[in-house]
Parts: structure tokens; C-alpha cells; sequence
């Protein structure tokens, strides 16, 4: 019988917070015994996972009972708003639980005692509130050094959250470019400006960090004592005070300029003053540094021959709540206009928006929504469009932020992801009756067994529709975005006119469901990028916006000219050939990798060895038939596992056990990250990457079911059977076939973990012969394929998709499907996980939960001219300072998502992974394994998978008959390639 509870219905817009980052620093309330388990051994592991679990459960179950913001101010909209300030010290706390806390005295400038906290614990305060009514929240804030994420705090009212959203505030890092000038290369091209922290003394406001809110949070609080609590999820901070206060909305311009006249501030006369975008002060997130615009002549500075910095912001300025500043110096105080020379020519059909401010304050309500339309090209965007607004400036120096906001189209989006959410859910409650495949001839009547279907069809294609209409009038005509809403609200009433032909549609719906879902995301990025501002009197022109048609043609004809001379392979600083000492250093990942690694080389190593580096981006194909034509790199980076032992075995890679520090060297990683690169006692790598598996789950789909997260195979087992009875899905990593000809394949990753939990091992006799027709070996094969058999689960799949959908709730998938989640699946956050993997119960009632590990590692090639500078190379890259800066600077530069598996130990721990997380990512970590590489070893995976077709898609060959033909094919090509090396049968 399926024990179902009732389900989550609450629309995902409301912030969900990150619950299991949550779960690390509230489990000290809630687990009041104080028995929770450290995972530091495997010994302790079973226990530590479900005490976990158990603290998670609860917080989600607070969090579900909890409304939306937009519910909580509907509910208290009558309110008084009390005209008081309370202000709370942070330093007298009543009560703390945690570590890291501390008093400090004067800290950074600020007089009195302030409290650091730290990223684990909470601090809790007794405020004693003289009248009920709504009030504002601010907090005086400093941030201090932590791993450059930014800050997540949870905040409660008398140990509850008082809505959703408040489980999940967030409050900035500041940044700034690390040198006042921006630096060049030895071609004199500019170089990227680094981003370094700028911090100091801040006051916000609780707000929505999303942006779904435009105003700031509101709370509700009786007369009389309260307890309101910051719990903390992410990074340090230091706190002066809290606030208690109303906070006041902006008026209109024409009320702000009657103020001004009556205040006597005049309009200034003949002024003008422009500053470049790329001179921003401070910003909000290190992404948001100061872009190289090549394709246009209107920005300033320009060059068609060399790379010259000149604009800011761009696509990595679309996420709502980012922030940049700007300081303009003004002769005198007095009425300015402000315009923009600016390029939005990202998003069609809407308009980014932004906030102005102009010294920490908003001047007129007109301000919180600054439209910037699509055009292709540059040009002046002015505040007020034909009628300039004009705003105060004061003589000397000012302050003019531009925040990223939703603005018009926040109640939208908000709306469109309740739609979404409501829509997955009913599709999860057709697919429990009809399946991924439903008979087309069976009438399921799933308007009748499913109550108020139609009526949530009808609901939502309403819902869409109005969304649409606005759209249309917001954007003054049709688009793209509105047409996906279409597609979905005339399939919506399509089923609801002939509702027997649900079942058929069920494909296109999920189909137009996950277009949704791709609008949603779109929609809420608002790219814009600025060249130039300009502050200008009210009769002053501001400069022209671009050039003419002959200037355009000039600029195309020279930068095609200087193709042909230019070499754009090379990164950064080239070595002359009368540098004493250099290495070729080959990469193969993108440019923006590349000119980070680069910038990282010219700013540390080659200031402190005096050796330099020519960095190269190429096609890694291409490293085979350099290296035989002796046109090869000293050192090639992001190699694959099976590269650098099958080019040891062909003597063209170094050993690196030649050199005396490589023992400290290699402490620096697990050792399960050396296996694959090990080879008769030598080493033939370092290690860059290592990822593995973690098991993923949906929070809100297991409670629906009443599942709980299996701790063994057993358990996996059990709960397929209650799955399949629901047309669900379990994930297991795809069995992957060869893109190419001869294309290594590794082993299949649950094959292997099941192998390594009891106790098999691929090879044998110092890998002289496969191991997998051993009794384990081929015992595991079976139940590895038993699972397809059995149980038919899918051999390929979209496991984002599904999970995203709730169709594959769980699954086993790379722990950096994390950070693809966190971006793609925003709808759902908070209310999905992920913890270490089932296991296989031991003799001594432990769990083992092995697992294989892939990765990335760094060789030397034999033909290196100077191998000690290109081993100094190798032990700067990954050295845990070097890999901790290049890890923050990649998510700085390109987000969550291209958040750094790095081998180095050390670093990981230095990465900014929320609390919970990186503690079950950490026992994970502790049961990874290396697969060895060995001589004819690339015949494992390929008869693996060739053994897996004839069992499961065949069917017509018992599993211990099809992989003990096929390891007889393995043993062969190791006995082969042996004989070929020279080594010892």
C-alpha cells in the first residue's frame, strides 16, 4: 500500500531557501538531545545520514507550513505602521548556539561592540516592541574574509519564519577592481581586471534577493517582548546593529521637483562630465567586471587591433539584486539629468530594468524602474526619455548605483512560476495512472480520478493568458516570449475541450511545460551594458551615441586585416626568445578559463620563479599528433583519466616521481585521485578535477509519497517497487555509448560502485589480468543489470529534466549536476538535496558506500625542454592557494554553475559550498576510489558495455555467459598490449 501525504502545493516562487544549508545551523534546536553525528569515519556514516535526514525533514515540514510573502502582507495589509526606531545592539544578544561568534570593539571604524558571526550557529536577541503594528527591518553589516560567496542568513520571530522568503535572506560581498589602472600584457593588450573584495560598513534592508518583491520585507509584530533570530546558512559577518523602523517610499518626481524648488536648489548651467562604465567603484558580485567590447567603434576606449577594456556589465549583468556604482565629481551642488550610453540588444519582447539611486537614496519613485529597450548598437539612454528627470547632486564627489530589478515584469514571472509548479504537479498525478507511455485505445478518465483537473487547466490557461496581455502591453506588441505562452495555454484548453485526449497529449504537454520552465529563465535575465554616463545640466547635449556608416566599414575592414597577423591562440604575456626559462603550457577549455589562468600565471607565478608561461588554448584532439610530430606543449592541462598512462606506456609522458618533493606533492589529494595515473610505480599526473556520484532527491515528491532516502541497495529495491506502481523513475548515470570510433569508455560508474562495495576490484595480479570474471565480479554484473531488467529503467535520459518535473524524483547522478540544478531549476529550490549514495552492508553492521571517481589531471610531456620550470608549473596549478583562486574566480566570473571540482583537498574545503551540503559531500568523499589504468585496459569499459546490450537489450544471453565472453576478449588485449610493452606476463 502507498502511504501518500498530502502534497506540496505552494507555488515555488516563494523562496524556499536552500533547506539542507538551513539544516546544518537550525539541527542544534531541533535535535535538542545535542546527539548529532560528525561523519568522520565510515564507521559512523549510517547513523550520521539519518540523523541528517531527520533535521532536514522537520525544516522542510516549518517551511511548508509557511505562506508567501505576498500572502503574509495581504494578511496584514490593514496594519498600523508605527512611526518608532528600534534599534538592537547586536552585541547584547540573549543567547548564541554555535561557534565563531565574538565580541569586537571598534571594529573596522565602528564605534561601540560589534558580534562577528560565522557560518555556522545563530545569535538570537529579546526586543521589546511599545506598539503592534508593520515594520521594516535593516541590518548595519560588515563582511568579512570568507570564501567570497555571498551571505545567507535565515531570519526568525519568535523561533518560527515568519514567510517563506525570510528562511533565505542574502546580503553582498562588495567589490572592486584589485589595481586603480588597468594592467597590459607584453602585446599591449589590456588585461581583464582582477576582482578583489572592497569591504566596509553597510546598512540594508530584509528584502526579497530574488527580486520578485520591488519593495523591502515588511513584519508583523504585537506589542510587547519578541525573539528574533539570525540563523546563519553561508559565510561570515560582522553585525553593528538591527532596526526596527518604517522605511519611506520614494515620491514622485513631480513632488521631489517641487521639493527641490522649494528647497531653493537650482538647475546647474554649461556642465558636463562623463565617466567611463569600466571605472565602476564597487560592485555587487565579482562577475561584474569591466568587459572588452571588439565588435563596435562607438565605445571609448578603442582599438581594431588590440584588446582594450571599455564597457561593463553585459550578460553577466542580468541577475536581479546585482548592483554597480559609480562616483561622479560635480563642481557644485544643484539639478543634474543622467544619461547612458548603453547597449541592450540581449533580450526581445521586454526591457531590462533597473533602480537608480544617487548617494544610498532613491530620488523619486519614478527611479525604481529605469526601462532600457532592445537595440542592436549603442546609444543614449536618458533618465526621463524627451522630458530629462533631474536630480540633486552635491559639489564634490557622488555616489549613482543602477541595480539590476524585475520591475514591471516581477508580478509576472512570480505568477508564471506558480503556473509551472502547479502544472508539473498535475503532470506527476496524470503519470501515476497513465505512465510515460500511455495505451492510446485505454479511455484512463483521468478528469474524473484526478478532482478539480480541469478546473486547475482552466485556472492556469487563464493565468497565462492575463500574463500574456500584459506582456503585450508592456512590450508594445507581439514576441517570442509571449508565443510560448500561447503554445501552453491552447494545449491547456485544447484538454479541457477533449479531455479524453489528455493521455495522448501527455508528451507535448511536458514537452511545452519544460518551454515554460526555459521562458521563466529568460525572462528573468536582464543583460545591460554600459559604455558611458554622463551627468550633464539640463540645456547641455549629451555627446552622440555611436558613428557613422563609413567608420563601421573602417572598423570592419581593419579588424579583418589584422586576422591575418594576430595570434589569438595565445593568452596574455608571450615569452620573447631571450626570456632564460619557459614553458608551453597547452589548455582546453574556454577563453574565459584561460585569460583567468592566465592573468593568475602573470599576477604569481612568474613573479615568483622568473619563469614564464606560454599559455595556448587549443582542441586537446590535437595533442596526440603534436606530441608525435614533436611540436607538442611541456605541459598539457584538463587531461582525461586515461590519457597520461597511455602515453606513459608510449614514453612520451614524465614520471613525476623523479622529483624529490613529489611525496609532498601528492599529499595534497586523496590518494584515491592518483590511481589513475599510477603505472608500474611511477606517476604520471597530478590530479586537477575529481567528481563522483551523490545521490539527488526531491524533497517535496518523497514526503508526497512517503518515502524515505534508501541508505542501501535493499532499500533502492523497496522503494522501485512503490516508484514503478506511480510511473515514476529512479536515475541511475547513463550507460553511455562511444561518440567516436575506438572512444575510451571508463566503467560504468554504478557498475564499479557496486563492484568496490564488495570488496571486487577490476584487475588482478598488479594488472596483469581483469578480475570481473571473478564470483564478486560477475555477481555484480548480474544485479547491476537487474535493475534494467527487472525493474526497466531507462538507459538514457535527461536527468534534469525529469528531476525538474518530478518524473525521476531520485537518482543517482555527478555531484556537478548541483550546480546545474541551482541555475536551471530555480523553481524548485530548496525543496531538492543530495547525500551520499546507497551502500552495501558490511559485517560489522557498517554501510560502505563506494564510489568511483572521474576527473581531470595535468601531465608532462617527455619531450618538456625544462622539465624543473615545467614541474614548479605544475606544483603552483595545484597548490590549494592556486586552486581556491582560480575555483572562486570561475564561479565569479561565470556563477553557481561553473562552480570548481578541484582534486586539491585543501581547496575544496575553501570553496563556498553551504554548510550542509559540503558535509555530505565531504562523507562522500571519504569512500571514493580510484580505477586504475592498465596496459589494453581501455577494453574494460567498451565489453562492459557490449556485455550490458547482449544481457538487457539482446535478452537472449544470461548475465554470467555475456560478461565471462566478453572478459576473455579483456584478458586478451592485456595479455596483448603487454607483450607489445615489454612487460612481464
Amino acid at each position: 500500500m502507498i502511504v501518500k501525504r498530502e502534497a506540496y502545493k505552494r507555488p515555488l516562487y516563494f523562496k524556499k531557501i536552500a533547506l539542507a544549508a538551513l539544516s546544518a545551523v537550525l539541527a542544534l534546536s531541533l535535535l535538542t538531545s545535542g546527539n548529532r553525528i560528525s561523519a568522520e569515519s565510515p564507521t559512523d556514516e549510517a547513523k550520521t545520514t539519518d540523523v541528517q535526514l531527520s533535521a532536514d525533514e522537520e525544516l522542510f515540514s516549518m517551511i511548508q507550513d509557511k505562506g508567501s510573502y505576498a500572502a503574509y502582507a495581504a494578511k496584514y495589509e490593514s496594519a498600523i505602521r508605527p512611526e518608532r526606531e528600534i534599534v538592537i545592539e547586536a552585541a547584547d544578544y540573549a543567547a548564541v548556539e554555535g561557534e565563531g561568534f565574538e565580541k569586537l570593539d571598534n571594529f573596522e571604524g565602528q564605534s561601540g561592540i560589534s558580534l562577528k558571526t560565522g557560518e555556522k550557529g545563530q545569535v538570537e536577541w529579546t526586543v521589546d516592541v511599545p506598539e503592534t503594528g508593520l515594520y521594516h527591518v535593516s541590518m548595519l553589516y560588515y563582511p568579512i574574509e570568507g570564501k567570497s560567496s555571498s551571505i545567507e542568513r535565515s531570519f526568525l520571530i519568535d523561533g518560527e519564519v515568519p514567510f517563506e522568503e525570510t528562511a533565505y535572506l542574502q546580503f553582498d560581498r562588495l567589490w572592486g577592481n584589485e589595481f586603480e589602472d588597468v594592467q597590459k600584457d607584453n602585446r599591449g593588450n589590456d588585461l581583464r581586471p582582477r576582482q578583489s573584495e572592497k569591504p566596509e560598513w553597510r546598512e540594508t534592508l530584509f528584502k526579497d534577493y530574488e527580486g520578485y518583491f520591488e519593495q523591502p520585507f515588511q513584519f508583523y509584530l504585537t506589542a510587547g517582548s519578541h525573539k528574533l533570530t539570525l540563523a546563519s546558512q553561508r559565510e561570515p559577518m560582522v553585525i553593528r546593529q538591527l532596526k526596527l523602523f518604517q522605511y519611506k517610499e520614494p515620491a514622485s518626481y513631480q513632488d521631489t521637483l517641487a521639493a527641490y524648488q522649494q528647497e531653493e536648489i537650482k538647475e546647474t548651467k554649461d556642465i558636463l562630465v562623463t565617466v567611463q562604465g569600466e571605472d565602476a567603484v564597487v560592485k555587487s558580485s565579482p562577475t561584474l567586471y569591466p568587459q572588452t567590447e571588439r565588435s563596435s567603434p562607438a565605445v571609448t576606449p578603442y582599438s581594431p587591433s588590440e584588446v582594450r577594456v571599455n564597457t561593463i556589465g553585459g550578460y553577466n549583468w542580468r541577475i536581479p539584486g546585482q548592483w554597480i556604482e559609480w562616483e561622479v565629481e560635480v563642481p557644485e551642488t544643484g539639478l543634474y539629468k543622467l544619461g547612458f550610453k548603453s547597449q541592450q540588444n540581449f533580450v526581445r519582447g521586454i526591457y531590462s530594468t533597473r533602480r537608480l539611486s544617487v548617494n544610498g537614496v532613491i530620488p523619486f519613485s519614478e527611479a525604481q524602474r529605469v526601462p532600457f529597450r532592445y537595440k542592436s548598437g549603442y546609444r543614449i539612454d536618458v533618465l526621463g526619455g524627451d522630458e530629462p528627470y533631474l536630480v540633486k547632486l552635491n559639489q564634490g564627489k557622488n555616489v549613482i548605483r543602477l541595480e539590476n530589478n524585475l520591475g514591471d515584469f516581477a508580478p509576472l514571472i512570480r505568477s508564471i512560476e506558480e503556473s509551472l509548479f502547479n502544472l508539473n504537479s498535475v503532470y506527476r498525478k496524470i503519470l501515476m495512472i497513465t505512465g510515460t507511455a500511455p495505451d492510446q485505445y485505454r479511455d484512463y478518465r483521468v478528469h474524473v480520478r484526478i478532482p478539480d483537473l480541469l478546473d486547475t487547466f482552466k485556472e492556469e490557461s487563464d493565468r497565462l493568458k492575463s500574463v500574456s496581455s500584459e506582456l503585450r502591453r508592456l512590450s508594445g506588441g507581439s514576441s517570442d516570449s509571449e508565443a510560448l505562452l500561447k503554445t501552453m495555454y491552447v494545449q491547456l484548453d485544447e484538454m479541457i475541450d477533449e479531455p479524453d485526449t489528455i493521455p495522448r497529449r501527455l508528451v507535448s504537454y511536458k514537452t511545452n511545460t519544460g518551454g515554460l520552465g526555459t521562458w521563466l529563465l529568460r525572462t528573468r535575465e536582464m543583460p545591460l551594458e554600459i559604455d558611458e554616463l554622463y551627468v550633464a545640466s539640463p540645456e547641455k547635449k549629451f555627446p552622440r551615441s555611436g558613428l557613422g556608416f563609413f567608420s563601421e566599414l573602417k572598423h570592419e575592414l581593419l579588424t579583418f586585416g589584422y586576422s591575418f597577423f594576430i595570434d589569438y591562440n595565445s593568452i596574455g604575456n608571450v615569452a620573447d626568445d631571450g626570456d632564460q626559462r619557459s614553458v608551453t603550457v597547452w589548455i582546453g577549455s574556454g577563453r574565459d578559463q584561460a585569460n583567468t589562468l592566465k592573468a593568475m600565471i602573470d599576477e604569481t607565478f612568474t613573479p615568483q620563479t622568473g619563469i614564464n608561461v606560454n599559455l595556448k588554448l587549443v582542441q586537446m584532439q590535437t595533442l596526440l599528433p603534436a606530441t608525435l610530430a614533436g611540436q607538442g606543449p611541456d605541459v598539457a592541462m584538463q587531461i582525461g583519466n586515461d590519457i597520461p598512462v597511455n602515453y606513459a606506456m608510449r614514453n612520451a609522458t614524465a614520471d613525476l616521481t623523479q622529483f624529490g618533493d613529489f611525496e609532498a606533492v601528492a599529499n595534497r589529494f586523496r590518494p584515491s585521485a592518483l590511481v589513475p595515473y599510477t603505472y608500474e610505480k611511477g606517476v604520471y599526473a597530478l590530479p586537477e578535477t575529481q567528481t563522483f556520484n551523490m545521490l539527488f532527491y526531491r524533497k517535496d515528491v518523497m514526503s508526497e509519497l512517503g518515502l524515505q532516502i534508501p541508505q542501501t541497495w535493499e532499500d533502492v529495491s523497496s522503494l522501485l517497487a512503490i516508484l514503478n506502481k506511480n510511473h515514476m523513475e529512479f536515475g541511475l548515470p547513463l550507460v553511455m555509448n562511444p561518440t567516436y570510433p575506438g572512444e575510451n569508455l571508463p566503467p560504468n560508474s554504478i557498475y564499479a560502485a557496486l563492484l568496490m562495495q564488495n570488496g571486487g576490484q577490476f584487475y588482478r595480479n598488479g594488472g596483469k589480468e581483469s578480475d570481473l570474471d571473478s564470483r564478486t565480479g560477475i555477481e555484480t554484473f548480474k544485479t547491476w543489470t537487474e535493475f534494467y531488467t527487472n525493474y526497466k529503467l531507462e538507459r538514457e535520459f535527461d536527468f534534469a529534466n525529469r528531476f525538474r518535473t518530478g518524473q525521476m524524483p531520485i537518482g543517482i547522478a555527478d555531484y556537478t549536476t548541483y550546480n546545474l540544478l541551482t541555475v536551471f531549476a530555480p523553481e524548485i529550490r530548496g525543496m531538492w538535496g543530495f547525500v551520499p549514495v546507497p551502500g552495501t552492508p558490511q559485517e560489522d553492521g557498517t554501510i560502505d558506500r563506494s564510489v568511483p571517481s572521474a576527473g581531470s589531471g595535468t601531465i608532462m610531456l617527455k619531450g618538456a625542454a625544462d622539465k624543473d620550470a615545467a614541474w614548479e608549473f605544475m606544483k603552483w596549478w595545484t597548490s590549494a592557494d592556486t586552486q581556491t583562486q582560480f575555483g572562486r574566480e570561475m564561479e565569479g566570473l561565470l556563477g553557481a554553475s561553473a562552480r570548481y571540482p578541484t582534486a586539491n583537498i585543501e581547496s575544496l574545503d575553501s570553496l563556498p559550498w553551504p554548510v550542509a551540503e559540503y558535509e555530505n559531500l565531504k562523507a562522500q568523499f571519504d569512500y571514493v576510489k580510484g580505477i586504475p589504468e592498465v596496459p589494453g585496459g581501455y577494453f574494460t569499459g567498451r565489453h562492459l558495455l557490449n556485455a550490458f546490450y547482449k544481457t538487457v537489450v539482446s535478452a537472449n544471453t544470461e548475465p554470467r555467459e555475456a560478461i565471462v565472453d566478453y572478459v576473455q576478449f579483456i584478458q586478451d588485449e592485456i595479455k596483448a598490449k603487454r607483450e607489445e610493452f615489454g612487460l612481464p606476463e
